[in-house]
């Protein structure tokens, strides 16, 4: 079956689904008040604190979008969330990992196996590899953005905070919906929900949402070919039973299946140290200065038949660069009210993410790099707590054990590489030397370093206990408090190896010699499929193998007051932390390959939220200040073989301070008004390091990648009535951002420079809720921006965001 029958037949059969059935429902949208009614800012009911309470009586700063308003705008992926919550981003690796930045407090990772410093939780369920989040997201109630450390009701490595996904429960009443949607490059995309009883306390709900391109919008510079198709889908089925008014059972199973291309990266120039390199291959600088990008489509890649094919001893890598993922999440939620005031939470996760991806970011039409991904994650969590409350205090005291098995694979392509060219060059004139022992000919050097695998197989395991209370010590004065102290284990198993026999004449050859040279050393020689990472304590190559044993202590205190009836001032002190890691990179030397000890961040924070202008107008302001010790970066360390290489390391210090609020205004009964905006200033502080040519930098002020000092959003939203039968409903959401930087080291080719985006919809519906049409659009003005820079360890290349993408929608409700 070809790829676009298998496509729709997936819309058939979500049609289909919903096709059998029949019944009435509502919209979740909620209509304006009748004209003798005032307009107020409508709160929104968050969980941030473990119960249900409304977000502006919370004493942290948190930014809440209802779902509703989140179809209006079109919004189905993470990255999209940063519309509404300008403190967060997300940016790409070169690997396709996402990496999560709130208020400037990110992971900068390749890996798939990192966790990141931003928590994402589905239904107080941990996801904690940021890779789990690259799904479609569909069907929510809505979303809560946490901002500041975490760590005593949550945990799990948010010292930035977290994003916290609340899905459509079952309810009772029968209800069913379809969306139908059809775009430009030729999109075509279905989603939809059943939900209703299904025997007696017994109550259901599935969801769903394909998603289709057949037209790529990436366009090879020099071929004509396209990059950038569209195959993914998910769905979810969740179940509540309540046997008694004592006991309640909910249980949810998620899957998702990725099968859309990579991202093709943008080639912009050269590293330091290939520049000027006379193994720059033939035509490569011609290229890269002809060729530098104006707009999102530009791109290019390897020619498939080329990087397809085997060259003597190297393998080439064959296939579409496209994802092949697959994820499946499990979670079980069981309450049992022991009395009135008090509650025994069972909650039982578990996520299987499997990754098998082939991404090409040489930025040219060569075989600079491109890498096959293999990654395999299975986590299981288990958290049992107790929560109460009495007329002044509500409380919980818990436990948590996780357990995660990691497989983080890549094999990669580089035949055209000018490093690989230097050590083929290098290994030509050491054939006749002693260290050829295997007696590699001038052939075999040639066709060397082609590819190679990185792998690292990590075990993770953590456990915690954990408290947090709140005292209202008057009716408007409440003390809150937490701590949680947690001990994180890894144990890692990893190094980069031969394919094949593709790395062996030029590290039983030129690297055995220049470690001769620089250790005094003869090193034995490796085999075909071994490790060749070298270690200069045993002055031999072979597996890295590391442990990491760690605890922290996470903590928090908060004071509120609400001087007045909606007002509410607050301050808080807290600490959190991010458990140390291991990275699997391309490791030359052991050290690339050492972990990184967990880092600390204590955060203080004041803000106000205060509604306004009898109620009309929500305003929610914060001020804070992050002091962090030991921050993990990605940086780089002098070899003496390829000049600078990467590895993962901790900043002694680093501080965060800024200003960011929220301000709601019901202007009229029909129109809303949202706004929202961060000023930021980050630092790295006591810093000296290597930058990319291999010579030490004083990093010393350097602000924290992917952190831009000024970012807003405005978010618009008008619901009338046009006549007695139809309604109208508008929305525009527009986000700018300063200019962030992707390195430490101030290069101008690393710059993420400013941009602003703008999204927006219009549609009409009939009032009894029976169907709605929407036109929308998303990138309105076609601005090319890009949302990470890198290097290849020779072409330093963009990735870009998506140009405009427009179409049109039919829903209906049964």
């Amino acid at each position: 079956m070809s790829d676009t029958h298998r496509r729709r037949g997936r819309l058939v059969l979500g049609a289909s689904a919903l096709a059998l059935l029949g019944g009435s429902a509502a919209w979740a949208q909620t209509p304006p008040p009748p004209a003798d009614e005032p307009a107020l800012v409508d709160a929104i009911v968050v969980t941030a604190q473990r119960r249900e309470e409304s977000a502006n009586d919370v004493a942290m700063g948190i930014q809440a979008v209802r779902g509703e308003v989140l179809e209006q705008l079109h919004v189905t992926d993470t990255r999209d969330l940063s519309a509404f919550a300008p403190s967060f981003s997300v940016s790409q690796s070169y690997q396709g990992v996402p990496t999560y930045t709130l208020r400037g407090i990110g992971f900068n990772t390749i890996n798939l196996s990192a966790t990141s410093t931003v928590g994402t939780y589905v239904d107080e369920v941990a996801y904690a590899y940021p890779f789990m989040m690259t799904g479609p997201i569909f069907d929510l109630e809505r979303v809560e953005v946490l901002k500041g450390p975490q760590g005593t009701l949550y945990g799990r490595n948010t010292t930035a905070g977290l994003v916290n996904f609340v899905t459509s429960k079952p309810t009772d009443e029968f209800a069913a919906q379809v969306t139908a949607e059809a775009g430009n490059y030729k999109t075509y995309n279905l989603d939809g929900f059943v939900n209703g009883q299904i025997a007696p306390n017994l109550v259901g709900r599935f969801a769903f949402r394909v998603e289709n391109s057949d037209k790529g919008w990436q366009v090879s510079n020099s071929r004509g070919e396209r990059q950038g198709e569209v195959d993914r889908w998910g769905v979810r089925g969740s179940l509540a039973f309540t046997p008694n008014d004592r006991l309640s059972v909910d249980a949810s199973v998620s899957y998702w299946k990725n099968q859309s291309d990579t991202v093709a990266a943008q080639g912009i120039g050269f590293t330091p140290a290939t520049a000027n390199s006379p193994f720059l291959a033939p035509g490569l600088a011609a290229y890269i200065a002809a060729n530098q990008p104006t707009k999102a489509s530009q791109a290019d890649w390897a020619p498939r038949a080329a990087r397809s094919a085997d060259i003597g001893i190297g393998a080439g890598l064959a296939g579409p660069l496209r994802e092949d993922n697959e994820f499946t999440a499990l979670k079980l939620r069981i309450a049992y009210d022991l009395n009135d005031d008090m509650r025994v939470v069972s909650l039982t996760g578990f996520q299987d993410l499997k990754r098998r991806a082939l991404f090409d970011w040489s930025g040219a039409p060569y075989e600079i790099l491109l890498q096959n991904a293999r990654g395999d994650i299975e986590s299981l969590s288990q958290e049992l707590r107790i929560e109460g409350s009495t007329d002044r205090v509500n409380w919980l005291v818990g436990g948590y054990v996780a357990r995660d098995e990691i497989v983080d694979s890549n094999r990669t392509l580089l035949g055209q590489n000018s490093n690989v060219g230097l050590i083929r060059f290098a290994g030509s004139g050491l054939l006749a030397t002693p260290f050829n022992g295997g007696g590699y000919t001038a052939a075999q050097m040639a066709q060397a370093f082609r590819t190679y695998v990185d792998r690292g197989d990590i075990e993770t395991k953590t456990w915690s206990l954990f408290a947090n209370a709140d005292y209202e010590i008057t009716e408007s004065l409440k003390i809150t408090g937490g701590i949680r102290y947690t001990e994180d284990k890894q144990d890692y198993n990893g190094c980069s190896r031969d394919f094949q026999g593709s790395m062996l004449p030029n590290v039983n050859v030129v690297n055995r010699a220049l470690f001769f040279q620089v250790y005094g050393a003869v090193v034995a020689p490796i085999g075909q499929n071994q490790c060749n990472t070298f270690n200069p304590a045993t002055l031999s190559f072979g597996p890295v193998i590391s442990k990491l044993d760690e605890n922290n202590v996470a903590w928090r205190v908060a004071l509120d007051w609400k001087p007045a009836e909606n007002v509410l001032l607050f301050g808080s002190v807290s600490r959190g932390a991010k458990a140390g890691a291991t990275p699997v990179n391309a490791a030359n030397i052991s050290t690339q390959n050492a972990p990184a000890k967990q880092e600390m961040l204590t955060a203080y924070e004041a803000g106000l939220k205060a509604g306004l202008l009898q109620r009309r107008m929500q305003v929610n302001v914060s001020a804070f200040y992050y002091d962090y010790e030991d921050k993990q970066l990605s940086v780089y360390f002098a070899d003496p073989i390829y000049t600078a290489l990467s590895r993962l390391q901790n900043v002694p210090k680093g501080e965060a301070y800024g200003l960011d609020g929220e301000v709601t205004w019901r202007v009229t009964p029909e129109f809303t008004l949202i706004a929202s905006g961060t000023l930021l200033h980050t630092e790295v502080q006591n810093y000296v390091g290597i930058n990319s040519a291999g010579q030490p930098q004083d990093f010393d002020g350097a602000p924290f990648l992917y952190s831009p000092k000024r970012s807003g959003a405005i978010t618009a939203l008008y619901n009338r009535d046009l006549t007695g039968d139809l309604g109208l409903q508008v929305a525009m959401n527009a986000r700018w951002q300063d200019d962030s930087h992707a390195d430490l080291e101030g290069d101008p080719k690393f710059v993420i420079k400013d941009y602003g985006l703008v999204n927006a919809s219009i549609g009409v519906h009939r009032l009894d809720d029976r169907w709605r049409a929407q036109l929308w659009v998303r990138n309105l003005t076609n601005t090319y921006y890009w949302t990470a820079v890198s290097s290849n360890a020779n072409v330093v290349v963009r990735f870009p965001g998506q140009p405009r993408t427009y179409g049109a929608s039919l829903t209906f409700a049964y």
